[in-house]
């Protein structure tokens, strides 16, 4: 049996009282309930867990002494601990006072050591100049004496130290008054020293560029800095750098790669490289670019306007593009003024005059685009109307809806095409991209609005207007038999034709001139265009649906008969829709179709609606000239429901709507004489006059002979 301390180790999990007093049971003999070697003994096992308990106590106690030990011996060390680090923080204390006395000695010695050094460096530094006052001194007087013995001035290993001496020599003659030394300084120059020296450290430089020895062409650059050739040597170096750079037929390529090149080069060789750069630049521009771009657009200018205009615009481009690459270089406070003037002395010659040349070539190539067109018709263009005649006949064609002048026949011709709008509206972009790229930005909005302008006058004009003048002028009367109605043909292609006007007035004319107010301007034009638009559209639709009811009217006066609907033999008769009625629904059901084709948006409701409303007031005056037998009001129920089915097609509630009250009023011809009082009130005919239903009551045969007033009344 397992005492309780080790009873307590061999529990690895956390303490269950439960757990350990099951584990206790049944490590005790006759602990266990079953399954166990010998029989329950509950005596053995209370004594069992009495001893236990008083075994626990003398352990807690024993526990609990080593406990407060422990606590004891804690207490004792952390006082030894607190008062060694007492101990270590006045250690420090002192060793940081003793740290303060040694800095504050350091730093007096240092004191003396500048001031030691500050009374050194006023000695030596006089000292120093005098006995360079006096080297210049013996070598001015070998220029004195017109003859030089130091080897300084005959060795030319010593090229750089001569150099120097020459350059302060002649700065020191230049400043005495004296005529004697004036001579002296003279013979600086006329021994041809100086400019001796100059030349040989050009060459030298040079010899070194070709060598490319970099660090021997900053030692030279940094001695002739302070000689007068030093921008010839600067020259020179920019001259020989391109030396070979233009080997392609790309010139802003390979611009971009010599500046890429030499602009590291620059930076290790001379003392002030953002000004080397901005000259290699500038001398690049002013002859290399000006030169390509005057040959590339010279040789067009007179003989291919089209050419001109783009070869313009893409020299612009690039050189615009190439001076953005630049900007990456060091060349100067300013460089973006710098680099822009140097783009407007290469091309300011040709932008001044670029306006003007676009839209000359934009006039007539729009006009020659519309020309080919109109030849390949076969069609000589109409003069458009002009004058007070012309004008007046304009007004009372659109306030009368009608024709003045013959119908002219242009056999299904519309006269539009968007090939040709394509084509119109692509020379039209080209130019908003060219006025975009070229104009000054104060002259952009003005610019862009002359090219939306002649845009106008060719597509909406020329083209659009014009041929809507044809389609009205080709619509026939009303009362015209099999009728070409092809002008919503003209409305269909006019619609698609405006929205890609609309979507490049959007995308490329609107950036152009939306914070400027030539905006108003543009807006009020293009609603102008689109309102005249509408007007022709309208008034040509209008005469169309006229058309269109003039048509279905003259199918039902050639095939509807009197007899349709008072049969002879009223028990002989199928009931089923008149031929009249059956060639009406197909008509008007092709036309409805036609309609959704050539409209769009609400467009094709408002139309519909029209068109519905009309059909119905046809039909209700067609059913008006006729007398129904019982059998024949059947027949003309049986051709409304037809119509009805046919006014579906429309998916206009209204005209639905119309033709189910002219269904309702139809059943008042065949509906018994006692119960038209009842039908009258029905939900669909109580609303309606009653003159109306008394109209439709009279078309029976047997109003007279059954006296059916006094019913209806």
């Amino acid at each position: 049996i397992l005492t309780p301390g080790e009873l307590f180790i061999s529990c690895s999990e956390p303490f269950d009282a439960d757990e350990y007093i099951e584990r206790l049971a049944w490590r005790t003999p006759g602990g266990g309930s079953k399954g166990g070697a010998e029989a329950f003994d509950p005596k053995r096992l209370l004594e069992e867990f009495e001893n236990h308990i008083e075994e626990l106590k003398h352990l807690d106690e024993k526990i609990q002494r080593r406990v407060e030990k422990l606590e004891h011996q804690c207490h004792r060390e952390a006082k030894e601990f607190a008062h060694k680090v007492q101990d270590l923080q006045r250690s420090n204390q002192v060793a940081f006072q003793h740290f303060q006395e040694l800095d504050e000695h350091i730093s007096y010695v240092a004191t003396k050591v500048c001031h030691l050094g500050d009374q050194l460096e006023g000695v030596n530094t006089p000292r120093q100049r005098a006995v360079e006052a006096q080297r210049l001194m013996t070598y001015f007087n070998e220029f004195l004496d017109g003859e030089l013995r130091s080897d300084v001035f005959n060795n030319p290993e010593k090229i750089k130290e001569a150099a120097d001496i020459i350059q302060k020599l002649h700065l020191i003659a230049q400043e005495l008054p004296f005529d004697r030394i004036r001579k002296a300084a003279k013979s600086v120059v006329c021994l041809g020293k100086y400019h001796d020296l100059e030349r040989q450290l050009i060459q030298e430089f040079t010899a070194a560029q070709r060598r490319g020895e970099i660090g021997r062409m900053r030692e030279v650059a940094a001695v002739l800095l302070h000689f007068k050739g030093y921008a010839h040597c600067v020259d020179v170096y920019i001259k020989q750098c391109q030396e070979g750079a233009y080997m392609r037929s790309d010139v802003f390529e390979d611009t971009a790669l010599l500046c890429q090149r030499v602009n590291k080069q620059v930076g290790e060789v001379f003392q002030s490289p953002e000004t080397v750069m901005a000259k290699l630049i500038q001398n690049i521009f002013e002859n290399k670019l000006q030169a390509h771009v005057k040959e590339k657009l010279d040789e067009t200018r007179h003989s291919d306007v089209e050419q001109y205009l783009k070869n313009l615009y893409d020299l612009y481009t690039r050189t615009t593009a190439l001076a953005s690459k630049l900007t990456e270089f060091n060349l100067g406070s300013d460089k973006h003024t710098f680099l822009s003037k140097l783009i407007k002395n290469i091309f300011s010659s040709y932008l001044e005059s670029y306006i003007e040349m676009e839209k000359d070539y934009l006039r007539t190539r729009s006009a020659m685009i519309l020309q080919r067109y109109y030849d390949s018709k076969n069609h000589q263009k109409r003069p458009q109307g002009g004058g007070s005649i012309q004008e007046l006949k304009e007004r009372i064609r659109q306030r009368t809806n009608l024709p003045l002048g013959p119908s002219i026949d242009t056999h299904g011709e519309t006269f539009l095409s968007q090939e040709v709008v394509v084509n119109l509206l692509q020379e039209t972009r080209h130019a908003f991209e060219r006025c975009n790229r070229l104009s000054d930005p104060s002259d952009l909005p003005k610019n862009a609005f002359s090219i939306f302008l002649l845009l106008v006058e060719h597509l909406c004009v020329d083209h659009i207007d014009y041929a809507l003048e044809i389609g009205l002028s080709a619509i026939p009367s009303a009362d015209a038999k099999n009728a070409n109605l092809y002008f919503l043909d003209v409305v269909q292609q006019a619609n698609t034709i405006f929205h890609l006007f609309d979507k490049q007035f959007n995308d490329h004319l609107m950036p152009l001139i939306s914070s400027s107010p030539k905006l108003t301007e543009c807006l009020h034009k293009k609603k102008e265009v689109i309102e005249q638009m509408e007007v022709k559209l309208d008034t040509g639709i209008d005469r169309t649906l006229n058309c269109m009811v003039g048509q279905m009217k003259h199918i039902l006066a050639t095939e509807q008969k009197k007899t349709d609907f008072r049969p002879e033999d009223e028990n002989n008769v199928m009931i089923q829709c008149t031929a009249a009625c059956s060639k009406v629904c197909v008509y008007v059901s092709r036309q409805v179709e036609r309609v959704r084709k050539s409209m769009d948006g609400k467009n094709v409701d408002t139309v519909l609606t029209e068109l519905g409303v009309r059909f119905h007031r046809l039909i209700h005056e067609h059913l008006q000239q006729y007398s129904y037998s019982s059998m024949g009001g059947m027949l003309a129920i049986c051709d409304v429901a037809d119509y009805r089915k046919s006014a579906k097609d429309f998916r206009v509630p209204l005209v639905l709507q119309l033709f189910d009250t002219l269904h309702a009023l139809c059943n008042l011809l065949v509906v018994a004489p006692d119960n038209l009082k009842q039908v009258c009130s029905g939900e669909q005919l109580t609303n309606l006059d009653r003159n109306l239903l008394h109209a439709f009551v009279q078309l029976r045969v047997d109003y007279r002979q059954a006296r059916l007033g006094r019913h209806f009344s």
